[in-house]
């Protein structure tokens, strides 16, 4: 993580670590369930975005590690941006990503020709 914006991130994970464990205490059980519920339909709410708008797949279905654990990251770094937090890094960021889009895209088109990888 960069620092700096780990640093940012740091004190809104602890207060949400602690108001989840204000609502576990008050709550019991039931805010657990809530919470189950609410992430449930999160996942669908995405399965169903992804197939409507982008017509694939969810990164959820390619590595669910990065899914998880790294996605909230990748919106935390994309929230910074729009607020105009480094755009150098950003432009870095974009032509890198743009770099292995073109990649993906020819890997793709060599494998919908049947030649081999």
């Amino acid at each position: 993580m960069e620092p700096v914006a780990g640093a940012m991130l740091a004190p809104i994970l602890v207060g949400s670590t602690a108001y989840a464990n204000h609502l576990t205490s008050t709550y019991g059980a039931t805010a657990n369930s809530w919470a189950g519920a609410v992430n449930i339909a999160c996942w669908i709410a995405q399965f169903v975005g992804h197939g409507k708008f982008e017509g694939r797949a969810p990164a959820l279905l390619d590595n669910l590690v990065q899914a998880v654990f790294l996605a909230p990251f990748f919106v935390w770094f994309e929230v910074l941006f729009s607020l105009g937090y480094r755009p150098e890094l950003k432009r870095r960021i974009d032509q890198a990503v743009e770099l292995e889009i073109q990649k993906f895209k020819k890997s793709k088109e060599k494998g919908a020709n049947g030649s081999a990888k």
